[in-house]
Formats: C-alpha cells, structure tokens, sequence
C-alpha cells in the first residue's frame, strides 16, 4: 500500500479548517471538551466586559483587549487543530466519493439488448442492467445477470488475486468500484443509492467521532478535576483582596484562571486522537475506533490471515523459477510469449520482467502465422501456438486440463521391429 504524499499544509484541507474553527465555537459540540468550554465562556464574558467599558469610558479597555484576543486564539486554535486533523479523514472520504460519482456505467434497457447509453453511477437504480467490459469499473454493487469475467477486488478486499465471478451460484455478486479484468458481465443493479458498500466505507472514513479511549476518559477526568480546583482557589480570591482592603478586576481574574487550568493539553487532547486514526488512514487502513490506534502503540508482532492484507494490489511477476533441464532464459521467453495476449496487470508485469532482466524484447509474431490465445475468465489461460510449438500460461489446475486434453487428441504411432 502506498502512503498518501498531502500535507498537513495543503491548502484543500487548511482553508476547510479555518471556516470550521468557528462553527465548533457552537457550545453544544465545545461542551465535550469540558477545559475548552470553561476558556469559552470565560472569553465571552470578558467580552461583554470589555464592552460595557468601551461604553462606559472604562479604565484598562486596551489591556482587557489584550485579554480577550489571547482568549478568543486560545479557543480557536484548539477547534483549528482538531478541524485540520479532521480534514485529513474527510479528504480521504472525498477522494473515495469522486470516484464514485467520475464512474460511467453501461446502462441496457434489456438483457438481451446490445445498445446501451452512458449515465453517471449516482443515477443508477436498483433493477437497473449494465453492461461492464474488461478495463471498466463496476457502477455499483449488484447480482451478475449473464457472462463471466475476472474481477480485481483488491481495493475493497485488500486480496491481490482476481476472482471469478459469474451467473448463477455463490460467485455472482459483484461490489461497485471493483474493476473487470478480462471479458464481460451483464450486472444487474440491487443497491440503491446511499446504502452501496463504498458509500458504507465512506461513511466510515467520514466518522471522526470516534469512540475515546480508556487513557484519554481518564486523562478528561483529570483535567475537569483541575479545572474545577483552580474555579475554587481563583473564586476565592477576591474575598482575600476585600478583606486586605484591596480590589481585583474580574479581567486579571479572568487571566490568572486561563494561565492556571491546563488549556494546552485540553487544547489538543482530541487533535491528537484524531491525527492517530489519520495516520493509519494516510496508509489506506480503516481504524474503526480509538481504542484500536491505542493498543496499537503496544503491538509488537502483528499476524495477518492473509498475503492480500499487505500486498500492492495488482500481482506483478517478479522472478523465474524454471524446472530442471530448463534454462532461466527458456522459461523467460516462453512465458512472455505466452503473455503477450494476455492484457492483466500480471501478464503484462511477466512482459516487462523478461525484458527487463534477460533483455527479451518483442518480436513480430504475425509473418510467423502465429495465433494467439487471449486470456478469459472461462478458460483462465492465454498461450500462443505457431511452428509446431504450443504455449500456454494460467491457472495450474487449467494449465494441467490442457495438458491432458491435448494429449487425449496426439496420435502415437509405435514402430515395432520385425521378429
């Protein structure tokens, strides 16, 4: 998987943020950070003191300026930093959104209909029947209605291998956003709009309200405990500085409790836990609460059920192993020969690899009379035949019933010698 290249100082994601710091200033979404809330409300109060000064032709009007700005930044940096880590998410689920709405699909009027018109995957209805060729993406999630084809799952499923998926019996649901590899399907929609697995995953991705974690409940208790503590000892002031004959303006009060309660901590606590759940996001992985990100700061070994969890996606040929009595320059040009109608991310990766390593560079097969086996999803193979020679590459178990058909079809002819 490949790590996301956007930076925290993309302006796609600042510029959102900015406008979000003040619609998070509401105090019904400001009172689930009990340390920021207090800081709001006591800037609104030495707010609407500063007014009544300014109106009344008060003293210290420009130190209680002074005040307030520090407050009012306070809160507003706090609400920026969770909107930017917020934004990251929220880009992700941008990103998964506009494939879904770019993607065209092959509308038919029938099954049995070859002319089809190009509508948007949004537009698409439940019952609706769409024609998806190799190359192409799947509109949306549906029932395969006629054909058969291999299908690239490995955006949704992390699997590398494509799978079969065909008319009739338990491999006929297709998911939309997974592509078709080879042939064709006729696909009939039955998700309606809103309920498709990508707009689940979107959803997903968009759910920055995560569940808090055990440390951070803590760590809340605590800092509303503080801030309760400090709201008692700067309280009581004021009735110390009467008693001693002296007076203190609510603004140095206002001051003195900001300075005290922890507001950087309570500041950046929720930042933090949503820049953990980004962080996975950034490598493709769904993290489904903040627990999780939690303990997984104590993982040290971590097991996986299976190779597509952490591969790239497409298969790609990396290596020759020939058998023995075959040279590793002989199983190299076979294979490529045996590729070159094969138009998969992996035949056409066993191209570039004999190219690229044993300097096999293509060659005009067509004066040859050389005829070519495409790859298909029914027969899992794709070869070559010309001069005599056979060549064929695919699945084993469709590799070894070709090889036991063709020999069913040779003529052996036994010359015995005369007695």
């Amino acid at each position: 998987m490949r790590e996301s290249q956007s930076s925290i100082l993309d302006p796609a994601i600042l510029l959102p943020a900015i406008g979000q710091c003040f619609a998070k200033l509401d105090p019904r979404i400001m009172i689930r950070n009990p340390v920021m809330f207090v800081v709001e409300i006591v800037a609104t109060l030495t707010t609407v003191i500063l007014i009544r000064d300014a109106l009344t032709s008060g003293e210290h009007v420009g130190f209680t300026l002074q005040i307030i700005i520090w407050l009012w930044l306070t809160v507003l940096f706090a609400n920026f930093a969770e909107a930017v880590a917020e934004g990251r998410g929220k880009a992700q689920a941008a990103t998964l959104r506009r494939s879904r709405t770019e993607t065209q699909a092959k509308r038919l009027a029938t099954l049995d209909a070859a002319a089809f018109d190009m509508v948007a995957a949004p537009d698409l209805k439940p019952g609706d029947l769409v024609l998806v060729e190799a190359g192409e993406f799947i509109p949306s999630d549906g029932e395969v209605m006629e054909g058969i084809a291999s299908v690239d799952e490995s955006a949704i499923t992390g699997e590398s291998a494509p799978v079969i998926r065909e008319s009739g019996g338990d491999r006929s649901a297709v998911t939309g956003g997974t592509r078709v590899l080879s042939d064709w399907i006729k696909v009939r929609i039955t998700a309606a709009q809103g309920s498709t697995f990508l707009d689940r995953m979107i959803a997903l991705v968009e759910g920055a309200e995560r569940q808090k974690t055990p440390n951070e409940i803590a760590l809340n208790i605590l800092l509303a405990g503080l801030t309760i503590i400090f709201v008692i000892a700067v309280a009581t002031i004021p009735s110390f500085a009467s008693y001693a004959g002296g007076s203190i303006s609510v603004v140095l009060l206002v001051a003195l409790f900001v300075a005290l309660i922890p507001t950087t901590i309570g500041a950046l606590l929720s930042a933090i836990g949503i820049a953990g759940m980004d962080r996975l996001v950034r490598f493709n992985v769904l993290a489904m609460s903040g627990r999780a990100v939690e303990a997984a700061g104590d993982v040290d070994t971590l097991l996986l059920d299976k190779t597509g969890t952490i591969t790239l996606g497409n298969r790609q040929a990396t290596e020759f192993f020939p058998a023995t009595g075959v040279t590793a320059m002989e199983l190299a040009d076979a294979a490529q020969l045996a590729s070159l109608p094969d138009e998969t991310p992996e035949g056409r990766s066993i191209v570039v690899l004999a190219k690229e390593k044993y300097a096999i560079r293509g060659r005009e097969m067509v004066p040859m009379g050389a005829r070519f086996i495409a790859f298909s999803a029914q027969t899992r193979l794709s070869g070559i035949d010309f001069e005599g020679s056979s060549i064929r590459k695919g699945a084993v178990d469709a590799v070894l019933h070709h090889v036991v058909a063709a020999a069913a079809d040779m003529t052996i002819v036994v010359d015995l010698p005369k007695l």
